[in-house]
Parts: structure tokens; C-alpha cells; sequence
């Protein structure tokens, strides 16, 4: 990962190459579909292709009310665009230094002077520069004049609608935890550390991690099927994941409960990441608790069921 805090010219070996600049919030398909063109032109020319990207969002910063929560944390972002055909991601630590250019100024000051850029792909509807004032036909006009290479990615559609970062959002609102997951090729992943509840679930022979601090988008309350990934652990774990409070014992606050089917192990303290793959049902309250139970068990068969198991 290259850390960008100023305008200081990267390293020689990072010169040169083609750039795809974005937020890239989630990697879904409509990324990838850029960044594969991304590295078929580098290729073909002989040099890197490096995914350009911010942290945090700008719009953290701008219009802070505003701000979407993430759908990815910005190290996992990075992996996925490697994984996706980046030979490289720059990371700007966004700030004013950024924020305060004009779109001609990031062009003249990052693309050609930072970068050397020898070509860029981009989406039909980027924007740049201090209040979105360029756009991807601006910066085409402007990427013939200084003599790079430009390539305008076609847009990505499932259902005959775009894939973007907004409906995979609507998605995971809506609890539709599976569809998210075929927009963005992959499941939601989220993430957090492993604290102490109220224990009610070793108590009914359930025991859940109780994640606190995730920092990407929480789903829909209801309970679903999930994967767990643990630390130091190759293999996935089957998880009937709650997400929302706990209104059969009159709790208000919104929790994210994991029970990990089949595991045995204390994971207090430690990071849990869980790939969401569908909505199994919504909360309810629960008159008793030997009701509670049977549902429990059967949310625990059907997660088994989901998970291939």
C-alpha cells in the first residue's frame, strides 16, 4: 500500500503507470469490471496498474452528516482491489491539502506530477477535483492534451439496473443480505471485537460473541446465516448471527450476537469477521422461553443448511 499524505512524487517504481482513481466503497462487480480494463491497458503497455483511493471517505469530512457508512474498512478495501487486478493502491489520507484542489489542480499536481501516470481508466460517472468539478469527458479531454492513454469503463448492470455502492446499501438496509452479496460478487463482511454480554445465550446452551466496534454498514435487524472468520483459523465457522435488540428480555440497545455453531473456545478480546449470506427471518419477541428455544434451533438447522453443512 502506498500512504499519500502530501504531493511528494512516488517512488520511481510507481511511475508510469495506468490509474484508476475512486472511492471504490465495497469493490462490488461494477469495480471489478474496471479494474480487470484497468489491467488488461497496463499490461499492454508494459507498466502497473494502481487503484488510486481515499481514506476516509470525502464526504466524512465535507458533509459529515451525509457520510455513508462503509460497506468495507480501508485494509480489506485494499486487498480486494489487489485481488481484483491492482498491481498497487495509493491511499490518500484525505485532508484539506487534498480536498481544497480543483479538478484541473488534482490532474496537474497528483496524476501528472505525483504519479508520472501514463494512462487512467475511469467510470462514466466520475467526478473529481473541489466540489465534483470535473467529470470523466473533462478529464478525457485533458488526458489527450498531456499525451496519456484513456479508457472509459462501460458501467456494470444485474436486473438491468447499475450496480452501485447506493443499491448494495439499500440492500443490506432492506435485510436483503443475499442480493448485496451478488452485487458485490462476494458477501458482506463485517467486523468486531469480541466482548462480554449478559451471558444469556451459554445460559440456554446458545453461547454468542457479542461484537462491539464494527465500522462497516450493520444489516437489517433479524437473524441470519453468516460465516465466521476467526484469527489464527483457515477454515470458516456456520454462525446464526442476530443483529438488532433483544426485545423478548426487553433490551432497547442494538447488538450484534453471533452464535458459532460447533465451536468451542474463548474468543473474548479477539477479532471476528463475519460474512453475511442471508436474512433467515426478522426479530420478533418470543412469549416464552422454551418458544424462544425452538426457534432457536430451528434458526441454528437452517443457518447449517445455507452454510452447505
Amino acid at each position: 500500500m502506498i500512504t499519500l499524505e502530501n504531493f511528494a512524487e512516488v517512488a520511481t517504481r510507481f511511475r508510469g503507470a495506468y490509474l484508476a482513481v475512486g472511492n471504490f466503497d465495497g469493490v462490488h462487480r461494477g469495480h471489478l469490471h474496471l479494474l480487470r480494463q484497468l489491467r488488461a491497458k497496463a499490461e499492454a503497455a508494459g507498466a502497473d496498474a494502481i487503484a488510486l483511493t481515499f481514506d476516509p471517505h470525502p464526504v466524512a469530512l465535507l458533509r459529515p452528516e451525509q457520510a455513508p457508512v462503509p460497506l468495507v474498512w480501508v485494509e480489506r478495501k485494499v486487498a480486494l482491489l489487489k485481488e481484483a487486478g491492482a498491481h498497487e493502491v495509493g491511499v490518500f489520507k484525505t485532508g484539506p491539502w487534498l480536498l481544497g484542489l480543483t479538478a484541473r489542480e488534482f490532474f496537474d499536481r497528483v496524476i501528472v506530477g505525483q504519479f508520472g501516470a501514463r494512462g487512467m481508466v475511469e467510470g462514466p460517472n466520475f467526478a473529481f477535483g473541489r466540489d465534483r468539478g470535473g467529470d470523466a469527458a473533462l478529464l478525457a479531454s485533458w488526458c489527450e492534451s498531456a499525451g496519456l492513454d484513456f479508457s472509459m469503463a462501460g458501467s456494470t448492470k444485474v436486473d438491468n439496473q447499475l450496480v452501485s455502492s447506493s443499491r448494495i446499501r439499500r440492500c443490506l438496509h432492506e435485510g436483503r443480505a443475499d442480493e448485496a452479496a451478488h452485487l458485490l460478487g462476494r458477501p458482506h463482511r463485517i467486523r468486531g471485537i469480541v466482548s462480554h454480554g449478559a451471558g444469556r445465550g451459554a445460559g440456554l446452551g446458545f453461547p454468542t460473541a457479542n461484537l462491539d466496534g464494527v465500522d462497516t454498514l450493520i444489516p437489517a435487524d433479524g437473524v441470519y446465516a453468516a460465516l465466521a472468520h476467526l484469527e489464527g483459523q483457515s477454515r470458516t465457522w456456520p454462525v446464526a448471527c442476530h443483529i438488532g435488540p433483544n426485545v423478548t428480555f426487553g433490551e432497547q440497545i442494538r447488538k450484534v450476537e453471533a452464535h458459532i455453531i460447533d465451536f468451542e473456545g474463548d474468543l473474548y478480546g479477539q477479532t471476528v469477521e463475519l460474512d453475511i449470506l442471508q436474512q433467515l427471518r426478522p426479530t420478533r419477541p418470543f412469549a416464552n422461553l422454551e418458544e424462544l428455544l425452538a426457534q432457536i434451533r430451528a434458526d441454528v438447522e437452517q443457518t447449517r443448511r445455507v452454510c452447505g453443512e
